[in-house]
Formats: structure tokens, C-alpha cells, sequence
């Protein structure tokens, strides 16, 4: 199945839009098929504000109207306890929230940005879309990333090369609380990271220390940079380690 049959099938859609590159394709093609499509994003702890401005400039480049709802995840004990499978209880929590919304609003259903490349079995957070009956249209048309990056470009949409990035708690150590002090001290660092110019990068929590891991392209020039990226971090972090294994995957 296309994309646009699956628009033509469902032609009133609310999407849960992230700001990342799935989900702003999944938009664009929306749009560009005649659906009636509500973005909303929910805003939580987890998110970086880098992503949500990103939203609201790909809600605007399509003249789309971006509707946001807060949600205080922390509130929730299985996500702020931050278990293994942290990111199901998240998952099903905030798409729970969003059910509730869109349905209000008058649609009957919702979707989301998860692709033909996404592995279910490594990803918890796909129990609780499938729980909730939360359609993936790039997944049921056999989207892969691959291809969502070729027709972003196509489309000219700024989100095209976007690294992906999961949200702030897969930071923290499985089993360690999150906490809103924790996060505010990741994201402060990861934006000093990316005015430094580094781009596809993670700061993790180990104790009190802040453990910088950097792709295969960039690994080199931050060991040659490690003095002006301890310089930065120092407000934030005392001590930053350099992890020497490359950054792989997308947590």
C-alpha cells in the first residue's frame, strides 16, 4: 500500500508529531494527499527544546497548525523510576494523554512516525502504541528510513539529514530516578555540544560525571577538542569522559 491510499482510506488523521524526520515526512505527506491532518506534539520533561521549536518550524513551513499538550511525565512513578522497560510505561502514558485529546477533538484515528526500519522487538514502546491501537502508516506502506530521508530531501524539508534522537531519559542509567535536575544538566550540556559544532552525539549520566559519546566521524576531533569541550561542560559537569568506543544506534 502507498501512503497516499492509506491517506485516501483515512482522510481525517491526528498524528503525534515529534519534530524528527519520520514524523515530519509523515506530515508533509499528509498534507500533500488532501488529508485532514492535526499535528500535536506533547511536551514533556523529556523532550529538549531544540525538538519542540523544530516542530513548530515544520508545523509553520506547511502552514499547518501545531496544537501542544503538556504532560508532566515525571508524575507517572514507572517512567520517573526510570525500569527497564521505562520507555513502554512512557510510551502508554503520553499516547494515552493523546488518545484522550484527539478524540475530544473529533478524530478517530492516530498516528505516528514509526518506520519499515524500526525493529519492534527492540523497541518497548511499540507495545503500547500497538495496545492502544496507534496506526504507523510508514510502517504499514514499508517506508524505511532510507526512504523517508530520500523523499524529505525531495520535498525540501529542513528535517531531511536530522540525526535521530530519542528522548532525554535514555540518558540516565536504567535503574538511576530521573529527575528534572538530571535532565536540565544533559540538555544544557548537549546544547553547549551543538554550538561547539558537534552533531550526532549523547552525554550520559555515570555517577556525577558526564560520559560524551560521539559518532565514527566526529570521535577524532573531540579527543582533539577535549580541552575546550571540558571548558564548556564545566558548568554543568566536573568531570566529562570521553568514551572511546563510537556512538551506534539510536538510543
Amino acid at each position: 500500500m502507498e501512503l497516499s491510499q492509506f491517506f485516501s482510506e483515512n482522510p481525517q488523521v491526528a498524528l503525534a508529531f515529534s519534530g524528527g524526520c519520520d514524523s515530519a515526512y509523515l506530515l508533509w505527506a499528509a498534507v500533500n494527499s488532501g488529508a485532514k491532518v492535526q499535528p500535536y506534539y506533547v511536551k514533556t520533561a523529556f523532550q529538549p527544546e531544540f525538538e519542540f521549536q523544530d516542530a513548530r518550524r515544520l508545523a509553520d513551513q506547511l502552514n499547518v497548525s501545531l496544537a501542544v499538550i503538556e504532560l508532566p511525565v515525571l508524575e507517572y512513578p514507572k517512567t520517573a523510576e526510570n525500569p527497564k522497560d521505562r520507555c513502554y510505561y512512557c510510551k502508554k502514558a503520553m499516547f494515552s494523554a493523546l488518545l484522550d485529546r484527539v478524540k475530544a477533538d473529533g478524530f478517530t484515528v492516530l498516528i505516528d512516525g514509526t518506520n519499515a526500519s524500526d525493529d519492534g522487538n527492540d523497541r518497548p514502546g511499540m507495545r503500547a502504541l500497538a495496545e492502544l491501537s496507534v496506526r504507523s502508516p510508514l510502517r504499514e506502506c514499508g517506508v524505511t528510513k532510507e526512504q523517508v530521508r530520500a523523499r524529505s530531501k525531495e520535498a525540501g524539508l529542513f528535517t531531511w539529514n536530522k540525526p535521530a534522537y530519542a528522548c532525554l531519559a535514555t540518558r540516565i542509567p536504567t535503574g538511576v530516578r530521573i529527575t528534572k535536575e538530571a535532565l536540565r544538566r544533559v540538555e544544557t550540556a548537549e546544547d553547549a555540544l551543538f554550538r561547539l559544532g558537534f552533531t550526532d552525539f549523547r552525554v550520559r549520566l555515570l555517577g556525577d560525571a558526564a560520559r560524551l559519546q560521539l559518532s565514527k566521524e566526529q570521535i577524532g576531533e573531540g579527543f582533539s577538542r577535549r580541552e575546550e569541550i571540558r571548558k564548556t561542560l564545566a558548568p554543568v559537569f566536573s568531570t566529562v569522559l570521553l568514551d572511546l568506543e563510537e556512538r551506534k544506534g539510536n538510543g
